[in-house]
């Protein structure tokens, strides 16, 4: 298994539509942050699926740490 790579200490505010799916993540190589491209392939890290309850700005962790994943907890301010 390989370390989760940190992609930036903040949140990631996106724009997301009720009812749909987003793969957040979590290993920290996605060129799409915050969401897969599939970089994750050999780490032992899967993308974390997110369903968006209601349409409206989500915050995703960008430091890939949070322990409230794929959303951010500010655990970002501990690095």
């Amino acid at each position: 298994m390989t370390d989760r790579v940190v992609f930036q200490k903040k949140a990631m505010p996106v724009e997301v539509e009720e009812g749909k799916t987003y793969y957040w993540c979590a290993c920290g190589r996605s060129a799409n942050q915050p969401f897969c491209d599939g970089a994750h392939q050999g780490t032992g890290i899967n993308p974390v699926a997110y369903r968006a309850e209601a349409t409206g700005k989500a915050f995703f962790c960008g430091c890939k740490h949070s322990k409230k994943e794929p959303l951010c907890d500010g655990s970002h301010k501990e690095l």
